[in-house]
């Protein structure tokens, strides 16, 4: 069917009649509509966000411009969260008819934006509430359509012309006080320049920011510097956390922000140079990394968050290839993987952050290696959780030792514990000492027991347990803390000879770190280690050794001991400080005591390392050393013995 032509051209006509009404009907009321739209706002400030809103003057500056002064948001019976004195902006009518609120312009002049915290009061509080109407939160949320609509959301905020004077970020977190102030801002022609004045409790510094910023393409690359001598502090984190962080220069570019269906994708790369850290969970010193770089890919979509194995990680000469994984497709799955490509060894250990690895220091490798590592836990299914680590040498040798010369292990050497950060008295591990004791001269029985407790794969094992370890993460995860190491007698021997007692982060890595190079380059013998093992552990309160154990309990040498002396030894290595506490007034063991010797003994017949004939003629544990005076025995006027005031801090910490 075809229209004629006149009746063609007199819809257009009539089309564009009402457009034009309604452009002037726009123009000649916009103040009005303007006056409503703010009403609105206020309105809703206070009934859903219990706050007061106010505007001082409000007006059209030609065809989309907007000028506010006085601009005010208090949340009731809380500080003022925003003040400022003049602000004015343009918004882009032809996304405002589609619904879209996109920023062309903004100037603001003279104001603040402050967070604070006062007891459990916070001005912002009302502000983190979910929108109950949000169809997002009372269905699955498809992660990469949120994100996107989210990150559109914002960037269209961002205007592509902005010039910003006098304004200050503030925050007080309960007298911890940081600020931020812009004396001035300028995004002109995707450009983006800044001075910032930083100052804290600690610190006063000026910054400047520049680089390219184009929030309507998605991208950006932008660095920060500072304009004063020294690195950059970074402001609160050290009254609110202890965290005290610094560093010369950073560098942020964001390449590509895309939708591809229901995937999202977001590119780009991000550089950091003489980062600095200080926290007392990190390490007792300041941990130093000259470069790092981290080229991106993050893939969004349905039902997963990542970081794509495209991506990858630099820091000094070590190079990663990681790949991080939140999955809700059918059970909640969280996976990591990391791959080190092959590298030279001496380049890995230069490349350690200062601080981080203090006793590798001075160390020399000749070689390559690579690694990888396999992690996966569904939090549905904790019982499949998997733990692969492999490491493959190709000639990897330790040509020199750091600070910590595993050699030492091999010959005479003065070892000294620390309890609470306190140096003990001195051990000499040595035949120069008289109550050192041999392997072969420690009673087989003991041998046994003990490698059953702590470790009873010692002469099968490289320094690690992988289910071991396994166990221990799944405890940690369901306890939400370390509640749980994977110590092996390795790891003890590694931790109490040339590390300190610090619960860091630090401590762990150089740990598991020594401990591979001490049982996976030969350096000494297992028997060796088993022997130091047995020469160094405290065996109950300043009782270091077993030559010193056997006396102190029993007044006989290591080879004498009974099988169920060397059960009572076995089961008090985790807390020797304790042993008392397993006895009665009369000095005899406690019920549960006997029960866990008794489990002992069995598991060793069940494992073959006892045979029954080993446990004919047993008798019971009677302590006749000078341990003795330490028991709570009734004294024949039913008084009791005194016990000396003794820590009772565990020696061997996990």
């Amino acid at each position: 069917m075809k229209f004629p032509k006149q009746k063609i051209i007199k819809a257009i006509a009539i089309l564009a009649l009402v457009l034009i009404v309604l452009f002037l009907g726009f123009y000649f009321f916009r103040d009005s509509l303007l006056k409503q739209a703010i009403a609105k706002v206020t309105l809703k400030m206070n009934t859903e966000y219990n706050s007061k809103f106010s505007v001082k003057s409000a007006s059209f500056d030609g065809l989309s411009g907007i000028k506010l002064t006085d601009v005010i948001l208090v949340p009731n019976n809380a500080d003022t969260l925003c003040n400022i004195q003049k602000i004015e902006t343009s918004i882009s009518l032809s996304n405002l008819f589609i619904g879209d609120v996109q920023v062309g312009t903004l100037k603001i002049n003279n104001g603040y934006i402050q967070l604070v915290k006062k007891g459990k009061v916070r001005n912002f509080d009302a502000f983190l509430k979910k929108d109950k109407s949000d169809p997002d939160t009372n269905e699955k949320r498809k992660y990469a359509t949120f994100a996107y609509r989210i990150i559109s959301k914002l960037l269209n905020l961002v205007p592509t012309d902005m010039n910003l004077e006098n304004l200050k970020f503030k925050i007080d977190d309960n007298g911890k006080k940081a600020s931020i102030a812009i004396s001035k801002l300028v995004l002109n022609n995707k450009q983006l320049e800044t001075n910032l004045h930083v100052q804290s409790k600690n610190f006063d510094q000026r910054w400047n920011i520049k680089g390219f910023a184009d929030p309507r393409s998605k991208k950006a690359d932008i660095r920060f510097f500072n304009l004063d001598t020294g690195a950059i502090r970074v402001p609160y984190l050290d009254e609110r956390y202890n965290l005290k962080a610094s560093f010369d220069s950073i560098r942020l570019n964001v390449a590509n922000i895309e939708k591809d269906g229901s995937e999202l994708h977001i590119d780009g790369y991000t550089s950091i140079t003489n980062l600095k850290i200080n926290h007392p969970k990190i390490a007792s010193r300041d941990v130093i990394i000259k470069n790092a770089r981290f080229d991106y890919r993050f893939l969004l979509g349905d039902d997963f968050i990542s970081i794509d194995s495209t991506s990858a990680m630099q820091l000094n000469k070590i190079k990663v290839r990681p790949y991080v994984s939140y999955n809700t497709e059918k059970d909640t799955v969280y996976t990591l993987k990391v791959d080190i490509p092959k590298m030279h060894a001496q380049d890995f250990i230069v490349s350690l952050p200062d601080g981080l690895f203090t006793h590798f220091q001075g160390m020399e490798a000749t070689g390559n290696f690579d690694y990888k590592l396999d992690f996966k836990f569904n939090k549905n299914k904790p019982n499949t959780l998997v733990f692969d680590s492999k490491l493959n040498k190709e000639n990897l040798k330790i040509t020199k030792y750091g600070e910590a010369n595993l050699n030492k292990l091999n010959g005479e050497f003065v070892y000294r514990a620390i309890i609470q950060n306190v140096l003990q008295r001195p051990v000499l591990v040595g035949n120069s000492n008289s109550n050192y004791t041999p392997l072969d001269q420690i009673s087989p029985y003991l041998r046994k027991s003990v490698l059953t407790t702590e470790d009873p794969s010692f002469f099968s094992h490289r320094g690690f347990i992988n289910e071991a370890f396994k166990q221990s993460i799944l405890k940690n995860i369901k306890t939400k803390k370390f509640s749980r190491g994977a110590s092996t007698i390795s790891m003890q021997l590694i931790k109490n000879v040339f590390l300190t007692r610090e619960k860091t982060l630090s401590r762990k890595l150089e740990e598991i770190l020594l401990v591979y190079i001490l049982e996976n380059n030969r350096v000494v013998s297992k028997e060796r280690m088993l022997e130091v093992y047995f020469n160094i552990i405290e065996w109950g309160p300043n009782v270091y050794g077993i030559g010193e154990a056997s006396h102190f309990y029993f007044q006989k040498s290591p080879s004498l001991l009974s099988l169920d002396e060397c059960l009572f030894l076995a089961t008090i290595i985790p807390k020797p400080r304790k042993f008392m506490y397993q006895f009665n007034d009369e000095g005899n063991l406690r019920d549960y005591a006997v029960q866990n010797q008794k489990f002992l003994s069995n598991l060793m017949l069940r494992r073959g390392v006892l045979v029954s004939e080993d446990t004919i003629g047993r008798m019971p544990v009677y302590v006749s050393g000078n341990a003795r005076s330490l028991l709570r025995i009734k004294a024949p006027d039913s008084t009791v013995v005194p016990v000396d005031s003794l820590s009772i801090d565990d020696e061997f910490d996990l």
